[in-house]
């Protein structure tokens, strides 16, 4: 199946995979109020999905500089925040832990 076809297939839960990831951005965005760099994985979950999205934590001067971090998000099967929580933070382009 080609990736487009595979994006928006409706899984049993009702929503697609393109659905999914934008939930997931947006709500994650609207409680941290940091900005989405990405969504960098959406998987189906028996109770919904399960989004990972890279978030710019902080802003820096020159942007090489940036701490990034990669938060998990579960949603239910309408879409809805069920959990997330923050994995790693990181300096951009690095990936290693940062504290």
């Amino acid at each position: 199946m080609p990736a487009d076809e595979e994006e928006s297939k409706e899984y049993e839960n009702g929503l697609s995979v393109m659905d999914a990831a934008k939930a997931g951005s947006r709500q994650i965005a609207e409680i941290t109020s940091k900005t989405p760099e990405g969504v960098t994985s959406v998987e189906p979950t028996e109770d919904g999905w399960l989004v990972e999205v890279e978030m710019l934590e902080d802003g820096r001067i020159p942007s090489a500089s940036d701490i990034l971090a990669s938060y998990e998000i579960e949603l239910d099967l309408d879409g809805s925040l069920v959990a997330y929580r923050r994995t790693q933070r990181y300096s951009r382009g690095r990936g290693k832990e940062v504290s």
